[in-house]
């Protein structure tokens, strides 16, 4: 599919879509912990489809009521199929893995289009510590596992993600884990590990003491309220409201509602980025008003996205239209997500005369005013194809971008969202 985005200038309100973070979590929360959960704003991207797709695979029945929302029953894991697919969902294949290696069956575990080139080798590493039979493609999907998986002191190196930790907390939880620590080094993406654990407080499972990050001690206190009923509502996205929240502060003037502020999403940092580029942004009650200053306003600045990758494109579309240089750091981050993100950021900025250069962990992007409308490619990845479109908007006529049907991984009402707020942007086949 293509889009055609023409410049324009927008207004109105938006509200932001579901956190793909915290809906996967908790369809993982609610398998193992048995019993009922009603989820509440659930997602609709293919990544939460994916996660949804998994949890029935291993044994959980999905139902959805007339108020939209999802009942959830569960008696553990007890898989119904010998195949898991996590579609392309990085948090899925790394989260789930350790989830699925509860059960004593044979499984194979795989994955879609660039999940089958990201290296799993930390499964083949940690798995036989744990008491489970692995046998990897040479590091890489498909992977077959047989468990049951042994809640065990472990050391886990947690620089490249914080995901495969996140399943190690829920499925130790799942079997009630007593006296056990998990301890982790270079551990990235804090924030996650902190929604993650607030996930797993929300679903009454047990919670592990987290001691500075680097070690998470389960204690030896029993598991009291395993089958209680769970209420859990999905919380809005920072990942992808944040390119509404550029989008305001480059083309318009727009509320976005849904958002907490009081999130641990990693991503809301966006907020600190936009005040440091000069953007105008009022926090209100129900929603973020954000609105374009003059250009003279907009300054560069800099950043580290280190624990927040996923800004790496929002925040290139915010400094493409700021005066100067602007310095992100977290480069390293990049390397293994839909794409290589930084190779194709400075790909795809460089075709609509915006310089980007690659410092070692440092991306240094050079604003301007002479935006060049181009044919653009996302790579298939979700952020890339969102990034251009945002660009687009500001640039010298109309831009196409190639593959842009890669936004549904993540938020698949993005376009639609951008035309309700006066975007001129066209779909075609």
């Amino acid at each position: 599919m293509q889009v055609k985005v023409k410049p324009s200038t927008v207004s109105g309100n938006v509200h932001a879509p579901a956190s793909k973070s915290s809906m996967q979590r908790a369809c993982a929360a609610a398998l193992v912990r048995k019993g009922e959960s009603i989820i509440r704003n659930p997602g609709k991207s293919n990544d939460d489809i994916a996660g949804l797709n998994v949890i029935k695979a291993l044994g959980a029945t999905v139902t959805e009521n007339e108020d939209g929302s999802l009942k959830i029953t569960s008696e553990g894991v007890k898989p119904v199929s010998s195949v898991v697919n996590n579609g392309e969902a990085g948090l899925g294949i790394r989260m789930f893995t350790p989830i699925v290696a509860l059960s004593e069956n044979e499984m194979l575990i795989n994955g879609e289009g660039s999940l089958l080139t990201r290296p799993m080798d930390f499964f083949d590493e940690v798995m036989p510590q744990l008491d489970v039979e692995i046998a990897s493609n040479k590091g890489k999907l498909p992977i077959k596992i047989q468990g049951p998986l042994q809640p065990k002191d472990i050391a886990i190196d947690g620089s490249l993600s914080s995901q495969f930790l996140t399943g190690l907390l829920l499925a130790y939880a799942a079997l009630d884990a007593k006296n056990v620590t998990i301890n982790v080094t270079n551990l990235k993406s804090k924030p996650y590990v902190d929604l993650t654990l607030s996930v797993m407080e929300s679903f009454l499972l047990k919670v592990p003491e987290n001691r500075n990050y680097e070690a998470f001690y389960f204690d030896e206190t029993p598991d009291t309220e395993r089958n209680d009923f769970v209420d859990y509502t999905v919380e809005g996205d920072w990942s992808g409201g944040a390119f509404l929240l550029v989008f305001g502060a480059i083309a318009g003037n727009i509320k976005v509602a849904g958002l907490d502020i009081a999130s641990t999403q990693a991503d809301k940092k966006i907020m600190e980025a936009l005040e440091s580029s000069g953007a105008q942004v009022m926090i209100g009650e129900k929603e973020i008003n954000v609105s374009c200053p003059p250009l003279g306003d907009r300054g560069s600045f800099e950043f580290d996205a280190t624990d927040c990758p996923d800004l790496f494109p929002p925040l290139a579309a915010l400094a493409a239209c700021c005066k100067g240089i602007t310095k992100i750091t977290g480069v390293h981050r990049l390397a293994h997500k839909e794409s290589n993100r930084a190779l194709t950021i400075q790909e795809e900025l460089g075709k609509m005369n915006i310089k980007v250069v690659l410092n070692d962990n440092v991306m240094e992007i050079e604003g301007t005013i002479n935006i060049k409308a181009a044919t653009v490619h996302s790579h298939h990845d979700h952020r890339i194809a969102m990034m251009c479109a945002l660009l687009a908007l500001k640039a010298n006529g109309e831009t196409t971008i190639e593959v842009a049907e890669a936004i549904n991984k993540s938020y698949p009402d993005f376009y639609r969202h951008l035309q309700s707020l006066g975007a001129s942007v066209k779909t075609e086949a």
